[in-house]
């Protein structure tokens, strides 16, 4: 059977993707890229610690770093992407600069961080005030809110989890719940970032975006954002107004934010099940600020 009509596979464009050990939605970084870019991930080493300020700093030291980018070299991407949002702002502001110097050194092709695709995304879409939602505890919260603070724009709302494992599994339900704490009235924030590149939020963004009446990041979708742009082309995405401009203008449909169809509003986090009870340690501090 003659197939020669084929051609071939299509020529495809890489991104290389440096992740955490732990990091489990290499699915959904896919679900934003477009046909004819490639995804190559590869992990830092395992290391026997929880979500916390400590592991942020191990999985983002120069030499993991360089030994991961290493990794992706004999596939060529174009540009390489570091998908963890704690590990790119535990160093602050020049800390992200750093990273991205160090992954570039090894990789000899430009590098995105999460943390500072963040910043880029914010200033994308105009925005000075913005609100939060982490799955992380409160000390790992709060040193993203001074990531953001020190880039010169204000936190005005904020929504944490206080969990410190198999964050991949919140379900978007409870996601959704602590969106609208964060932002609990209409004029409460520019737009609401969902940190962690281990919550799941590809679906759930649209609907927060119609609903609360802001633009809705996440993680994920400004790190994809940001690598796919450093190729000159589009991150994809149904409806969301970092990757849609046109998403950025125009009614939104009423959702329990807007008054004339208020619903009440969703349990606390330790009450929503598949959340899983905080112990006696620094977890217990979950709750919103």
């Amino acid at each position: 059977m003659d197939i020669s009509f084929l051609g071939g596979p299509a020529p495809q464009r890489g991104v290389g993707v440096v992740a955490p050990f732990d990091f489990a939605l290499d699915r959904e970084l896919w679900r934003w890229v477009p046909d004819e870019v490639s995804l190559h991930m590869t992990r830092t080493p395992f290391v026997p610690v929880e979500v916390s300020l400590d592991l942020a700093r191990m999985v983002s030291e120069h030499e993991t770093l360089g030994e991961a980018v290493r990794t992706l070299n004999a596939i060529a991407p174009e540009v390489v992407a570091y998908a963890c949002t704690s590990g790119s702002f535990v160093g602050g502001v020049a800390g992200e600069r750093a990273m991205c110097e160090a992954m570039t050194w090894a990789g000899a092709v430009p590098s995105v961080t999460t943390s500072g695709a963040l910043l880029d995304a914010l200033a994308e879409l105009g925005v000075r005030r913005v609100a939060l939602v982490t799955p992380y505890t409160v000390s790992v919260t709060r040193a993203l809110e001074a990531y953001i603070a020190e880039a010169g724009v204000a936190v005005t709302g904020c929504a944490f989890m206080g969990l410190t494992r198999h964050i991949w599994k919140v379900p978007y339900r409870d996601v959704a719940d602590m969106a609208r704490q964060a932002v609990p009235a209409e004029g409460a924030a520019d737009a609401l970032f969902i940190s962690c590149t281990n919550l799941p939020t590809y679906d759930v963004i649209p609907q927060l975006e119609a609903e609360l009446r802001i633009p809705v990041i996440s993680a994920n979708q400004v790190t994809m954002w940001a690598a796919l742009r450093r190729l000159g082309t589009r991150a994809v995405g149904p409806y969301q107004a970092l990757t849609d401009p046109s998403a950025r203008t125009g009614p939104l449909v009423p959702g329990p934010a807007d008054p004339a169809v208020a619903g009440p509003v969703g349990p606390p986090v330790a009450d929503m099940p598949g959340v899983p009870e905080a112990p006696d340690t620094e977890q217990q501090q979950e709750g919103w600020t």
